[in-house]
Formats: C-alpha cells, structure tokens, sequence
C-alpha cells in the first residue's frame, strides 16, 4: 500500500493581490521544472497545509498550493465579500498566468473537486488531466444531506452537538440559521456557531474517528474560515446552477481524470461520484472500500498517490 512522500518544503512562496480586498498565498515545492499540478483545496475555506504537498513525487512534480480568498494565508481571513465561485475560477487562471504554467494538472477533494471541475468546464485547454476525491457535485440536494436531513441519520449523536446551538424553532432551515450567527457581529456568538459547524464536518469525515482531525477542523483559524465561507456559498447554491456540472460535463470528457471516493463517505456519499461517471465515462472511477470523506485515509491515500505517480509516469 502506498503513503504519501515524504515532508518538504516551498522553495518559492508568493502574495497575489487578485481585487482590491483579496491577497492570496501562493507557494511552489518539488521540482520547478517538473509537471505542474494544482492542488484545490476542499470547504470552501479549509486553507491548505504541508501534508497536501505529500501526494505527489517531488522529483516529478512542481506542486503548487494556494489558499482560496479568505481563508488560510490568504487575507483578509474569513472574509465573504467578493468571495464567489466565479471569483475563486478567475484567481486559478491568475495563479496559471502569474508562474507561466501552459497546462496544469488540478487535484482536488470534496470542494476543491467541485471548484477543479469548474474550472476545467471554463478553461479546458488548460487541463492536462484531473484527480479528484471525495467529488462533491454541490447540487442543492448534496448540501441538504450533510446539513439539514440525511448525514444526521448516521451520525444522531454528532448531529445533536451540530443542531444545539440553534432554537428549535430554526431547525426546518439550519444553513439559514447558522449563516445568520456566523455573520452576527456578536463574536462570542460567531466562534461558537463556527466551531460547532466544523467540528460536525470533521467528525463525519473519516470512516474510523480520527481525533487528530476533527482537532483540526476545531482550531479557531480554521473553523472560522471554514464554517462562514461554507455558510455563505452553501446558502447561495455556490453560485452556480442547479446540476451545472453534471450538465456541462461533455466539455471535459476529453480530459484524463480519475475519481477516489470512499464507499463509506458520509459528508459526499459515493452517489455524487457515480453519477459524475456516468456523465464521463471515460473517467476512471476507484471505490475504496474501506474509508470515509478525508484523503489521509489509508486506502484513499494509497488510491490518490497511485494516481499521481500514473499520471507522471504517462507524460515521461
């Protein structure tokens, strides 16, 4: 079984000033002359962490992580204004122009699976290929699973810590009601929703518990970014249309891409990934059998750092 690389660190690291408000960190580790890879972080607003640079072989890959607006190194932190799908598509294309990257190849979880299809749909001669776990198609039914009815008949107990923090009366539309204290100007009141709503994600998110990451998903920087920008898309249906990249898959079915999702994922069960196979069927799909939502699962690791190493080895 495959694990990641071992640790390395940038040897270039960057601040793109993408609008008047927003200034993203960027960062380049491996090889500088190697094959350009995009890692698209999930959340939106997780940000990103060394860890992510391990999935691919230094030797053959330049591995360039950025973190999205508002989250991570990125400034201002947790900010929601011209923060939009739209947004996030146009600073990708800014990253490629900005280190003179022909073709990259985009490797994204969860949301930055969703955020690299996207992409990919707008840009497309752009794409060299695409590796995506945990695929989250973000149609209004997939957000409804994890946040108001479907996850929570899984996870009773986790779900009882999520819905406490909100009145009964409130319970019919949570992401509406979390929003509203996520962006109160009662910081007490903002930090608690934020730790509640992430601490929900990070439990759901392994098939075994994994204390280390629901710690993650619990530290102040992070749960805050993560549970205001989450609120804030999921609220607004990502801004994009219902089924829209399902709809527009045809323009991608020319790009190499595989799929890893866990059979057990809860926070985006395997349907999604299905079903975006079906819409590509040129696309390898692998169903690991044995784990949940995080890509440091050990057979979803295993999966994703095969396929790196598969997709350098194509383009020796």
């Amino acid at each position: 079984m495959r694990t990641l690389y071992p640790d390395i660190h940038p040897y270039q690291e960057h601040q793109l000033k993408v609008d008047s408000q927003h200034t993203l960190y960027i960062e380049e580790s491996g090889n500088a002359e190697g094959i350009p890879v995009l890692f698209v972080h999930g959340g939106p607003g997780s940000g990103t962490s060394g860890a992510q640079r391990r999935f691919f072989n230094p030797e053959k890959y330049r591995i360039i992580l950025f973190d999205q607006r508002g989250c991570g190194k990125s400034t201002p932190h947790a900010s929601l204004e011209n923060n939009t799908t739209q947004a996030l598509i146009a600073d990708m294309e800014k990253i490629r122009l900005l280190l003179n990257v022909d073709k990259w190849l985009l490797f994204g979880g969860s949301w930055g699976s969703t955020l690299s299809l996207l992409y990919a749909q707008h840009y497309p001669e752009q794409v060299s290929g695409m590796i995506l776990r945990g695929v989250f198609l973000c149609r209004q039914q997939d957000i409804h699973w994890f946040y108001q009815q479907g996850a929570s008949a899984i996870f009773p107990d986790y779900w009882h810590d999520f819905i406490s923090q909100i009145p009964n009366a409130e319970h019919e539309d949570l992401l509406t009601a979390y929003h509203k204290r996520l962006t109160s100007k009662n910081e007490i009141e903002r930090m608690a929703a934020a730790k509640a709503w992430s601490i929900w994600e990070g439990r759901c998110s392994t098939l075994d518990p994994n204390p280390n990451i629901v710690e993650h998903f619990a530290d102040p920087h992070t749960a805050l970014s993560m549970a205001r920008i989450e609120a804030h898309y999921f609220r607004h249906n990502a801004f994009i249309l219902q089924n829209q990249i399902i709809e527009h898959a045809h323009s991608i079915a020319h790009i190499r891409t595989i799929l890893v999702h866990g059979r057990y994922d809860m926070v985006c069960p395997v349907e999604q990934a299905y079903t975006l196979h079906q819409a590509l069927p040129n696309a390898e799909l692998h169903i690991v059998r044995d784990a949940g939502h995080s890509a440091f699962e050990a057979g979803t690791t295993d999966n994703l750092v095969r396929a790196t190493d598969d997709f350098a080895r194509s383009r020796a």
